[in-house]
């Protein structure tokens, strides 16, 4: 199986430190650690915090042909601010490297010989960025999108064609309810809400995660729930990412849907217990900690 991930590969600057991430580069990394070949579309700049991205990836072997050099424009860079309980928030410079990633036959022909695409709402703030995502979404197999409503970053326009334009669709409950305001959708639970975007976007799976509540997944006319696991966060950069991962790494393997959202929950607390986007969890890890947490 292989997927290819499109769109931001930045540096996550902290108060007092900076690492590499970008829900992309965090997704395939989570694939790669879960047996998937996978690969990130992206594009940095010719600096030295681009030449670290690639050693980086290049380190954990991702491979780099998919990576476009920028001489232009600069390596992208995202302030994180964290609040008292640890919870991100991001201020995303713009424009940068990954806002120009261009059309290529390179592009097209890895999209085209992998099984899904995953890529975010944010990849799709600059025209061409965006003119690509497009062009390559009509060439894939199965398109996952991660919906990232970081304002002024989007618009309800684009959102709707983007949504419509997919097979998975991957957002928590603040952009539900964002999504809901922009479509006009007055229902008050998340299940209704969620049966509204279904029908408003034509799609038969949603997945909602909910913070340290867990998530629900509506997969194919059922609702599966997780109500999360109890962990001490450290910082929650990457625990949504790691969470799809988990969970499209389950379900395109076949896995029944609650074994896929329960392992997805599980893994989304591992990274938020611990700094940074992408710590490693081995397979027995994961499941030990599925076997010894109590849902709450």
């Amino acid at each position: 199986m292989k997927i290819t991930c499109f769109g931001e590969v930045l540096w996550d600057i902290f108060p007092k430190h900076k690492k590499i991430g970008g829900a992309p580069l965090n997704v395939a990394l989570r694939l790669k650690s879960m047996g998937i070949d996978s690969c990130v579309v992206s594009r940095v700049g010719d600096d030295d915090l681009g030449k670290d991205i690639m050693k980086y990836v290049a380190e954990r072997q991702l491979p780099l042909d998919t990576f476009q050099i920028d001489h232009q424009y600069k390596t992208g860079e995202v302030e994180v601010t964290l609040d008292e309980e640890n919870t991100a928030t991001y201020n995303i410079n713009h424009p940068v490297a990954w806002d120009f990633i261009e059309y290529t036959e390179e592009v097209i022909q890895v999209v085209a010989q992998s099984d899904a695409i995953i890529f975010g709402s944010l990849a799709s703030r600059n025209e061409t960025s965006r003119a690509t995502l497009l062009r390559a979404l009509d060439k894939a197999k199965f398109k996952i999108l991660d919906v990232n409503l970081r304002p002024p970053h989007y618009d309800a326009e684009l959102l709707l064609e983007l949504m419509k334009n997919t097979d998975f669709i991957k957002l928590n409950d603040e952009e539900l309810d964002e999504i809901c305001t922009i479509f006009k959708i007055e229902e008050k639970s998340i299940e209704n809400k969620i049966k509204a975007v279904v029908k408003h976007c034509d799609t038969d799976q949603i997945c909602i995660t909910k913070g340290g509540k867990g998530a629900i997944l509506w997969y194919k006319g059922t609702f599966y729930h997780n109500e999360g696991y109890k962990i001490k966060v450290v910082d929650t950069v990457g625990a949504g990412d790691s969470f799809l991962a988990t969970l499209i790494s389950g379900l395109l393997q076949q896995e029944t849907p609650q074994v896929a959202i329960d392992n997805a929950c599980a893994v989304g607390a591992m990274v938020a217990a611990r700094e940074g986007a992408n710590p490693v969890f081995s397979t027995s890890e994961i499941r030990n900690f599925v076997r010894s947490q109590v849902k709450y």
